[in-house]
């Protein structure tokens, strides 16, 4: 017996049926976590400053992710992937991941500093590491587009957050005016980036560094560009320190909003699709 399904397009407005069978892959699960923060390539700057929540935290990815991530299977890296400024010590990195089961898919943080040329990307990255940078991703079933974002002028996150000073890195003064261009710049560069996902794929992912939405979901102009295009699951990080007794984020009109930041979920791989 053959099942079949019913695959809507939103953006491209078609209806098909076809097998389920032959276009899920059902054998490839997928995994996100974000902000990683990995020190190998700068030894100088290391997350454990930040007391206990990150002890350890290199070897407990690497732990966690051999546990439950298999050589089929697709993990997801939203951005804040290394602390190094350059690339031949990102690379370092990278070559810690690459050795990591599965395929991975990369996206540039806001302090990914070290991300080069997409030339220089595809030209030298590990075989297992695809980025998304103006560009989409296939994999099978999946397809995925993305952007980093930037702060909203429209929500922000302070009361989920225990603020805590930073000594890795000196911030610049928060200019509004300047956030505001730059989400729109980025606004601009996700709808070219959704364009690039292949139609036909059954599973269609967002990645941003930046959430893409309030804590309460409420409409923001990235929702409504996801909902435009038909984005099943959309997975960001980004946030620090935030407090677990808050709810934040879930389901809003059939996307689900995943809050993938490492330190969040104890260093330990969350499940996008079994």
């Amino acid at each position: 017996m053959i099942l079949w399904f019913v695959k809507i397009s939103l953006h491209q407005k078609t209806i098909s049926l076809m097998p389920c069978c032959a276009s899920l892959d059902l054998a490839m699960k997928i995994w996100a976590l974000a902000d990683l923060h990995l020190p190998f390539g700068a030894p100088d700057k290391n997350m454990e400053v930040f007391g206990p929540a990150w002890e350890n935290y290199a070897q407990r990815i690497e732990e966690n992710w051999k546990k439950r991530v298999g050589e089929d299977d697709l993990m997801l890296i939203a951005g804040d992937i290394s602390w190094a400024m350059h690339w031949e010590d990102a690379l370092k990195d990278l070559e810690w991941i690459a050795a990591l089961p599965g395929k991975k898919v990369i996206l540039k943080g806001n302090h990914d500093y070290w991300w080069p040329s997409n030339k220089k990307l595809s030209d030298s990255l590990p075989p297992s590491i695809q980025f998304i940078n103006n560009t989409a991703v296939t994999i099978n079933d999946v397809t995925i587009g993305g952007v980093r974002l930037w702060d909203s002028p429209t929500y922000n996150f302070n009361e989920y957050i225990v603020f805590q000073e930073n000594p890795l890195v000196k911030e610049k003064p928060f200019d509004p005016k300047q956030a505001e261009r730059i989400y729109e710049r980025d606004l601009r560069r996700l709808r070219s980036s959704l364009e690039q996902m292949d139609p036909h794929a059954s599973y269609r992912i967002a990645m941003t560094h930046y959430p893409p939405v309030s804590a309460d979901l409420k409409d923001s102009p990235v929702t409504k560009l996801l909902e435009e295009f038909g984005i099943h699951v959309c997975v960001f990080g980004h946030l620090h320190n935030v407090k677990k007794d808050r709810p934040l984020f879930g389901e809003k009109n059939q996307i689900l909003y995943l809050f993938t930041a490492a330190d969040y979920l104890g260093f330990d791989p969350m499940l996008v699709r079994g």
